[in-house]
């Protein structure tokens, strides 16, 4: 399998888009696009560029945890899926890498 890129989107349990979480509005993009795949982690806790922290404290109830969808497609449907992400707005202010990885079957 050639090289593939890994895009990891950066968002907030409480990103919302069309009144749904941001997070979910991306991985039904990708299924319904037939992406290879695609994962959404749940951060205990975290903080980024406004250096508030998130945490999954008991007495903060409220907090909204940190989420990351990871992806890893051919640099094409990436760059594809980048520039939705920018049309679209749905992932406006949010932090996103890419990296190239080398991906195999087992």
């Amino acid at each position: 399998m050639p090289d593939q890129i890994q895009l990891r989107l950066y968002l907030l349990e409480t990103d919302k888009f069309d009144g749904a979480p941001a997070y979910q509005a991306v991985a039904r993009y990708l299924l319904k696009h037939d992406y290879a795949g695609a994962t959404v982690y749940r951060g205990l806790e975290g903080y980024g560029a406004t250096h508030k922290l998130h945490s999954a404290d008991i007495l903060d109830l409220s907090s909204s945890l940190p989420v990351v969808v990871e992806v890893i497609d051919s640099p094409d449907r990436i760059r594809a899926l980048t520039n939705h992400l920018k049309d679209s707005g749905l992932a406006k202010g949010r932090l996103l890498t890419e990296q190239t990885v080398h991906a195999s079957r087992l």
